[in-house]
């Protein structure tokens, strides 16, 4: 079987894509072979001039916004000045392995750019999206661990990793519970997950995962990790579907449909971790 690659992208014409964090690594990656299959690609970034550089000479249709995932205010302006359809939503903001800090609601940092924003937004502009909702998750939210009396990370002892692990299980948690919803009120939108597996990109530059980053046989170049998001993001795949690379471990490769951690196939903690979290960031998502 042929290996599928961003010149297998279908023309995209007339579409609508809305990607997060794409200022730099998959996700401008992302957004540059988007644009050059003719989709409208609207970057939200928390930086619009350092965005504007980030595209300037490439070919296509960029719209640049100011967006912070981290922020419930600025997610909340972004949807409010929405009018439209938005065909696809590819939630691709994330930060790995840091320090502990709070938003300037309170809320922890690393937990709220990966997760609780996403959700915010994607239930912030559901109205609006008719295609589907794409999730950038991790090889290791097979390790991640839900409190649902701790979302926050206000009791638990911080851990850096143990928190990213955490946040992108809750991910995987949140288009399973998304994909539930949608088909229960008979839409047609989907939610579809994807993993990069393991690129070489600058998110764990800062973290000791970034060892890494150099065993370049075991890691994808940030150009193939962002074929998963591709492929989520254009090709026809059931709801919930998981997309990640097709070598050992998920770690590498081109992309496939492949299966997601056993946690992250558990409806009832779904369910719990949607109202545990629509509590938490008293958002409309109820």
């Amino acid at each position: 079987m042929t290996s599928w690659t961003a010149n297998d992208l279908p023309n995209l014409t007339g579409r609508t894509v809305v990607i997060t964090g794409a200022g730099r690594g998959l996700g401008l990656i992302t957004a540059r072979e988007l644009a050059r299959a003719d989709a409208r690609v609207v970057l939200g970034v928390r930086d619009t001039g350092k965005g504007r550089r980030a595209v300037a000479g490439l070919p296509g249709n960029f719209d640049i916004r100011p967006l912070d995932v981290s922020d419930p205010t600025s997610v909340h302006a972004f949807a409010d000045s929405w009018s439209g359809d938005i065909d696809i939503l590819i939630n691709n903001a994330g930060v790995m392995d840091i320090p502990a800090a709070r938003t300037a609601d309170g809320l922890d940092l690393q937990t709220t750019t990966n997760y609780t924003g996403p959700f915010l937004l994607t239930n912030s502009l559901l109205e609006h999206i008719t295609d589907r909702v794409v999730h950038v998750t991790s090889e290791l939210h097979r390790q991640g661990r839900i409190d649902l009396e701790d979302l926050d990370w206000r009791t638990r002892r911080h851990h850096g990793m143990r928190v990213y692990e955490a946040s992108k299980l809750a991910v995987v948690l949140f288009s399973l519970e998304l994909q539930r919803r949608l088909t229960a009120a008979g839409s047609p939108v989907r939610s579809v997950l994807a993993s990069p597996g393991i690129a070489r990109t600058a998110l764990a530059a800062h973290s000791r995962s970034n060892v890494i980053n150099r065993l370049t046989f075991l890691t994808n170049s940030p150009e193939r990790g962002a074929l998963s998001l591709l492929y989520a993001a254009t090709q026809d795949v059931p709801g919930n579907s998981y997309i990640g690379p097709d070598g050992p471990g998920g770690f590498r490769g081109f992309p496939a449909v492949r299966r997601q951690g056993r946690a992250g196939l558990d409806p009832v903690m779904a369910a719990r971790l949607w109202t545990a979290t629509a509590d938490l960031v008293g958002s409309v998502a109820r």
